[in-house]
């Protein structure tokens, strides 16, 4: 059973408020940053978890006018295999 969870990811991007969720396993704010300049147009969206792109960090973000990045948690996601034939 694959368990993930919605985020919700709010950010400034030149002054506007933005915001996205996303399902993730885990998050962090390293992570955060990079999915906001993701969402933002600036950073590569990785194909898997183990592909080797470089995520966009803080500093890298801010020069793209990118600031004030916060994630929430919200609900787990839990698959059921019912209803999948």
């Amino acid at each position: 059973m694959n368990q993930e969870t919605i985020y919700k990811i709010h950010y400034l991007l030149h002054g506007q408020p933005r915001f996205f969720v996303i399902r993730a396993k885990t998050m962090d704010n390293a992570k955060a940053w990079h999915w906001a300049s993701c969402d933002a147009g600036v950073g590569i969206i990785p194909k898997s978890d183990r592909d080797p792109v470089k995520k966009v960090s803080r500093p890298m973000a801010e020069k793209y006018g990118i600031t004030d990045v916060k994630w929430f948690h919200s609900a787990p996601l839990r698959w059921s295999e019912q209803g999948q034939k």
